[in-house]
């Protein structure tokens, strides 16, 4: 995909919104997109690989029920048969009222999980659609509030680090003494902006995003710096590539400027498919530094001893939630397993996993709107019942996304089940001479820290 087909359509909105939302349709008409619209089959497979479908069976749930309300848009637009009779091809124009109507299909009834697309025959992309329509909703200000405001949040502070570096730097001190604790070690430390530093990891807002990967990297001696900046990448679910070039433009470019030579993303599935995959088409090319999932890191850590692990500090049963986006999109799909081998006594599988697994409702920003919970609760159904018959006790998830929905979800659906990141048990069986502090779980205060401002 090109930089022209990435244009962002943002600004100032036109009086007209359908003339708004017909025009930037128009410049999306790449490749993927009209394959989307134009081989659908109607056959219904996607039906059942829909977790909202599978959770609450409703023809509103189907993929291809989502995809033909753009269709409908397009055949007025571009189907010759349609502007002439629309009728035979069930052609309408687009309405206030139906761009309305998209808001809630587009942005609550949809996680862009992609597991329809997995499993159409056809290959029918209902996210590519849904993100033109994410697209044309933000374009109009009918996007919801809170992810404008998170994103433009985080723009403002890559404008203006200086604002927010003398508070970051107080509360990673502050990190520090926990770290110190925790590890035994008084000279445990937590650098930030170390020119030079091998790795760069980049977290999200809450202390347990921080400290258990600190502690691990502290343990395998790595050489690293703390990044200023969240990894949450609000831009890619609204569908705006500037907004989220932007976001990413923080981070490239500390990057550059510590001259480092990996970024690790700390657990969070969208921030790592958006810069990992996403932003070297946004800026025309690869990075001069890799970028990895600290996933991918610890995997590495443990294969070459560079940490040792005691899977009997893991001994309760355990699942693994796969991400969609670092599963399903991102291809990590036995790095999180070798861990799990490695530190836990009794892994079981849910049915299905990796790429088939199922969404778990919370995912492209929806965990983060706080009016739609009833529906991303309902569409959790089936997580929870995969969950349920694991039996597990422990949910494992490398995603705070999807930790935050599942944790939810545990509540609602009565699971006796914690819910914790795959770091957080790797630093649960870590081997060390002398015993650490445990680890704490991710207490009320940072929950009440993470959301709704780091809900990603």
């Amino acid at each position: 995909m090109g930089p022209e087909e990435l244009q962002d359509f943002t600004g100032d909105v036109m009086e007209n919104a359908t003339s708004v939302a017909e025009e930037i349709l128009k410049k999306q008409m790449t490749q993927q997109l009209v394959s989307a619209l134009e081989v659908c089959a109607r056959c219904g497979i996607c039906a059942e690989s829909c977790h909202y479908y599978a959770s609450e069976p409703e023809m509103k749930h189907i993929p291809a029920t989502r995809g033909e309300a753009l269709r409908r848009v397009y055949r007025a637009l571009f189907d010759p048969i349609g502007r002439i009779f629309p009728k035979w091809v069930g052609a309408s124009k687009l309405t206030e009222e139906e761009l309305n109507v998209w808001v809630e299909m587009a942005f609550a009834r949809c996680t862009l999980c992609e597991r329809c697309t997995l499993n159409c025959p056809m290959g029918v992309d209902t996210a590519a659609m849904m993100q033109t329509v994410r697209k044309i909703l933000t374009a109009t200000g009918k996007a919801p509030e809170i992810l404008v405001q998170l994103v433009d949040a985080a723009i403002e502070r890559g404008k203006n680090p200086e604002l927010y570096r003398e508070f970051f730097l107080e509360q990673v001190a502050e990190l520090e003494k926990e770290l110190q604790e925790m590890t035994g070690d008084p000279k445990a430390h937590i650098p930030v902006e170390k020119v030079g530093a091998k790795i760069m990891c980049v977290p999200l807002s809450g202390t347990h995003t921080i400290l258990p990967a600190a502690h691990i990297m502290h343990k395998a001696g790595m050489d690293w710096t703390l990044s200023l900046f969240e990894a949450a990448n609000y831009g890619v679910f609204l569908g705006d590539i500037t907004r989220a070039k932007e976001v990413a433009q923080r981070i490239v470019d500390e990057a550059k400027r510590l001259a480092v030579k990996d970024i690790v993303i700390v657990e969070c599935g969208h921030a790592y498919t958006a810069l990992r995959w996403e932003a070297p088409k946004w800026f025309g090319g690869p990075f001069p530094f890799r970028i990895r999932s600290c996933i991918e890191m610890i995997d590495e850590l443990i294969a070459t001893k560079r940490i040792e692990v005691d899977p009997s500090a893991n001994s309760e049963p355990i699942t693994y939630h796969d991400s969609c986006n670092l599963a399903r999109k991102g291809g990590l799909l036995e790095e999180p397993r070798r861990i799990l081998a490695s530190v836990a006594q009794d892994f079981r599988e849910m049915v299905p996993n990796r790429h088939e697994n199922y969404c778990c409702g919370g995912g492209a920003g929806l965990v983060a709107v706080e009016e739609w919970r009833d529906i991303r609760l309902k569409a959790g159904r089936m997580k929870a019942d995969q969950i349920r018959a694991t039996g597990a006790r422990i949910v494992a998830t490398s995603c705070d996304n999807c930790r935050l929905q599942i944790t939810d979800l545990a509540e609602h659906y009565s699971l006796d089940v914690k819910v914790m990141s795959l770091a957080e048990l790797v630093v649960r069986a870590l081997v060390k001479k002398e015993r650490d502090a445990p680890l704490p779980l991710m207490t009320q205060e940072d929950k009440a820290h993470i959301s709704p401002m780091q809900k990603g």
